[in-house]
This record gives structure tokens, C-alpha cells and sequence, in this order.
């Protein structure tokens, strides 16, 4: 039945590899729980207690309760699919609530860092310096995800329009604006990439021109990042939270930020004003006599 969940899920749900490949490996630590633990080889046959007992054992594993929840949200979905097409008569997550958990800020890197990342490092002038300039700047100006930016093809990227055509989760597709600095980098990064003799109409490759796969940004991302920040975050995805954030800090519209984040809930994106707030209350307290 497992299969024919993940199957509903990429066709008919139009989940992402990567969120189906998430599915798959959570029902497949539970389904080997349940036989090491309780000799029950058919998942479908868990009860409550079985879940209970999984999620215990999650717990003094050390496991974090972000992921935990993940792994709980994941069972939900799936016993919800076997009782909604009746292989199941009683769901037996319905009474499982995911754990507390701490909330976190998002982090993101100063303005004055990232001036000093894309205004005052140097990049060497050949293709792999122009393209890693150009993977920095299309996460920093754009806010996409990792996986949006692997996906860019050519045809995504319109001149005359200044626009980029991004496939996001659940093949959502959005346009986002980009300030003319950046349609020029792409054009020098397209003529390095035509000077490499490079075809593939994916937009970024690597050195040897296959497509980019998400370790090599990564790699990339956490290298310059390093160089002019001491988070300890320093992942492609922090670049996505320090667009957002600075948008809100000049006063972005949220709505707006929405939208160009891909989100589909405005309370996903409402996380990234407490980092506003936070920037507020450090003004107050060093400038307010009476702070």
C-alpha cells in the first residue's frame, strides 16, 4: 500500500522527488519498527499504541522534535489516504498531536555582510567565478529555493522583462522580478557558458557541465558565506531567509513577499516579521533614553 500512497502522492498531489522520497523513508523506519518491535509486517495493521511506542522510541533516540513531527505528519497523511479509500476503518493517528517545539528565528546574513559578499568579494573571471556570482546573487535577489534554482532552465529567464519563470513545490509556477545588475550577469554567465563549448539548456552547470546537484551549491553557498559571516548556518536556504527578511526590514508588503516566496499560507511567511521586530527593539534599546 505504501507504494500506492507515494504514487498518489507525485500524481495526484504533484509532491516534489525530494518530499516523496521524505514519505517514503519515514514509512519505511516505521514499517521496520513495527516488525523488529511488534513482529507486524503490514503497516496498515499499526494501532495507536504501535505509533505511540514508534514515537517514544524516536524521542530517547536523541531524534529532534522538528523531525519527529515530520515523521508524525507523514503517518498522518498516509493513514488518512488508506481510511479515505476505506482500507482502513479507523485512522489510527487521529489522536497523536506532534510534539512542542521550541520556535526558532530564521537566520539570515546583515546587509552589510552581504554587501561585502556580492560588492566587495572577488570572483575569478572565468566560467566557474561567474557562475558561482551568479548562483549567490539569483538566491539573494530571487529568494527561490535550492531545488528552483537546480530546475532553472534558459527559457526561464526573460530579458526584455526582467523576470524569471520559477516551477515550485507541487509544480506551482511563479514569476519573479530581478533588477537589471543581475540580467547582466546572466549574460555574461551565458556567453562563459557558450565559451565552454556547454549546450545544456539547464541554466547552471557545474565545471564539467552536467546539471547542478544540490551538495555542489551547497558547497559553494557555505564557502563564500564563510568568508564574510560567522553564522553557523550558512546554507543555501539561509540565503532565502536573509531575502526575505531584508525585503520586510525596507517595508515590503507581507502579501507580497508571499507571493514571491512561493508560499501558499501567509502564516509561513509571517515568521520572517519577527525578525523585523527583533531589528525594532534593538533600535529602541540602544537610541530610547529610557530603554
Amino acid at each position: 500500500m505504501v507504494e500506492t500512497f507515494l504514487k498518489y502522492l507525485s500524481s495526484e498531489k504533484r509532491y516534489s522527488k525530494h518530499t516523496t522520497d521524505s514519505y517514503r523513508k519515514d514509512l519505511e523506519q516505521f514499517a521496520s519498527f513495527l516488525l523488529f518491535d511488534f513482529e507486524i509486517s503490514q503497516t496498515e495493521s499499526a494501532g495507536h499504541a504501535h505509533i505511540r511506542s514508534w514515537i517514544v522510541c524516536l524521542v530517547d533516540k536523541g531524534i529532534a522534535p522538528k523531525s519527529v513531527n515530520r515523521k508524525i505528519a507523514s503517518l498522518k497523511s498516509y493513514f488518512k489516504f488508506l481510511l479515505s479509500r476505506e482500507y482502513i476503518d479507523e485512522n489510527p493517528t487521529a489522536r497523536i498531536k506532534p510534539l512542542k517545539v521550541e520556535k526558532e528565528l530564521p537566520s539570515f546574513v546583515k546587509e552589510t555582510e552581504i554587501t561585502d559578499l556580492l560588492d566587495k568579494l572577488e570572483f575569478s573571471d572565468d566560467f566557474s567565478g561567474i557562475r558561482d556570482r551568479l548562483i549567490l546573487e539569483l538566491l539573494y535577489s530571487t529568494g527561490i529555493r535550492l531545488s528552483e534554482l537546480i530546475g532553472l532552465s534558459e527559457q526561464d529567464i526573460s530579458f526584455y522583462e526582467k523576470t524569471l519563470r520559477v516551477l515550485g513545490k507541487r509544480n506551482k509556477e511563479r514569476i519573479i522580478p530581478f533588477r537589471n545588475s543581475l540580467n547582466t550577469l546572466i549574460g555574461s554567465y551565458k556567453e562563459a557558458k557558450k565559451n565552454q563549448g556547454f549546450e545544456e539548456q539547464v541554466l547552471l552547470l557545474t565545471d564539467s557541465g552536467k546539471p547542478l546537484y544540490p551538495m555542489f551549491v551547497y558547497r559553494r553557498v557555505k564557502k563564500y558565506l564563510t568568508a564574510v559571516t560567522t553564522l553557523s548556518k550558512r546554507s543555501p536556504h539561509v540565503m532565502r531567509h536573509t531575502f526575505a527578511t531584508h525585503l520586510l526590514n525596507k517595508g515590503a508588503d507581507l502579501n507580497a513577499v508571499k507571493d514571491l516566496l512561493g508560499h501558499t499560507s501567509l502564516a509561513a511567511t509571517q515568521v520572517y516579521t519577527h525578525n523585523s521586530i527583533e531589528k525594532l527593539k534593538a533600535a529602541f534599546d540602544q537610541a530610547h533614553p529610557k530603554a
